[in-house]
């Protein structure tokens, strides 16, 4: 005669695929959140404490555990290819942009080539004589060009800031996503959708450069406010004062700038900027956050020098923010400086001529900032003390979990 056990035993080899109702379902999930791995005796005891399990082997519990476990590492893994694939994805496009950018500047030397070639040949035309003497002349003449028209001297008033911020818009712009330097890759940093590079200093490039680029999961008018917040990232920055504020196009708005650095070290002074900061939004959408010194040499109002710091300037620099397609922002960050280090003693010379300095300290630091308050913002919850970092929220649920643990022990032993 077959027992009932045999009789379930052989159920169970017939049909290794068990069919679960929704409450043994929630139920399971119930357990699965308190302890994703539970023993043998756990799974026992819940086969015994709970109703609806009561006809289901603990063996096929401990399956249930199995796959649930295995799809909660399959969804992680999915959803990080998928970040990883954003990330590629707006890669590709910023390299896209610049391809296209790049064609149409060669297409417009190839025409300027082309129309001073024709220029060249028919002032040669132009200038031909019969006598030698008077071909040289009249080449000599053609040669000896007359000096570029200066642009008119440029005040305080709106206008002539608003001038000021188109230029430095331009400058910067060619700086961030053009060639106007020639930019080299850090040691360390592999090239990809977060890549931060230096610069080599040639050629009439003043003072050091940095340039970062990277993809956050924040959108461009948050990145922005933080960006525009110096002490909020950059521990060299002692103050920064906004002493005016003008509206600019474009939704745009000048501020003019007082800020302080703090020296490096006891041997050297420390420097302040007199800046000028122009923020607007391009036709693409993009948000951008240039920056640059102000002084008798731009044209704009100059501030008297503050002792004991050493006036620092600061060549068009700043942050170009873009909406990425696949949420968050990509951002290219220039950090371009001039710290006068002919007035700071030989020893410490390379803190005020390395750009790979700068590049730690501005621009590798501004982007590592965003990154850390866009991980803030992904893991935390809402709980009743307010807004807690998923290391707290991680703490709390194993002290939850080592709470009930101890409370079924002890049940067992009573």
């Amino acid at each position: 005669m077959v027992t009932a056990r045999e009789a379930r035993e052989a159920a169970m080899d017939a049909s290794k695929y068990v069919r679960y109702t929704p409450e043994q379902v929630e139920a399971l999930e119930r357990l699965y959140y308190e302890c994703p791995k539970p023993s043998s005796l756990r799974r026992q005891q819940l086969v015994r404490e709970c109703a609806v399990l009561a006809n289901v082997d603990p063996k096929q519990i401990k399956v249930w555990f199995q796959n649930r476990r295995c799809r909660e590492k399959q969804r992680k893994e999915s959803g990080r290819l998928q970040s990883l694939n954003r990330k590629l994805t707006a890669m590709n496009k910023l390299l896209m942009e610049e391809n296209d950018r790049l064609q149409k500047q060669v297409s417009h030397l190839v025409y300027e080539n082309g129309y001073y070639r024709q220029q060249t040949h028919s002032a040669g035309l132009a200038t031909t004589d019969t006598s030698c003497e008077s071909v040289v002349t009249s080449g000599q003449q053609n040669l000896v060009a007359a000096p570029p028209p200066q642009p008119p001297p440029r005040d305080a008033s709106p206008a002539g800031l608003m001038s000021i911020a188109e230029e430095t818009l331009t400058e910067f712009l060619s700086k961030a996503t053009g060639t106007a330097v020639e930019w080299v890759q850090m040691p360390g940093m592999k090239p990809g959708p977060d890549s931060i590079g230096i610069i080599a200093i040639s050629h009439g490039c003043a003072g050091v450069a940095a340039r970062a680029c990277g993809l956050v999961g924040m959108e461009p008018a948050k990145v922005a406010e933080i960006l525009k917040d110096w002490p909020l990232w950059l521990r060299d920055c002692r103050s920064m004062e906004v002493v005016n504020v003008l509206p600019a196009g474009s939704n745009g708005t000048i501020e003019l700038l007082y800020m302080q650095l703090y020296a490096p070290t006891t041997l050297a002074p420390a420097r302040d900027f007199w800046l000028m900061r122009y923020t607007s939004i391009l036709d693409d959408g993009s948000l951008v956050v240039c920056e640059r010194s102000l002084s008798s040499k731009q044209g704009g109002p100059s501030m008297p020098l503050v002792q004991p710091f050493i006036r620092g300037e600061m060549l068009p620099s700043g942050f170009l923010i873009r909406p990425s397609d696949g949420g968050g922002s990509v951002i290219h960050i220039v950090d371009h400086l001039d710290l006068e280090p002919w007035s700071v003693p030989e020893v410490v010379r390379p803190l005020y001529e390395s750009s790979a300095i700068v590049a730690q300290k501005m621009s590798m630091a501004a982007l590592r900032y965003l990154r850390q308050v866009a991980h803030e913002d992904t893991n935390s919850v809402i709980t009743g003390w307010g807004r807690q970092p998923a290391a707290l929220r991680a703490l709390s649920q194993k002290l939850t979990r080592l709470g009930s643990s101890n409370s079924t022990n002890r049940s067992n032993s009573l």
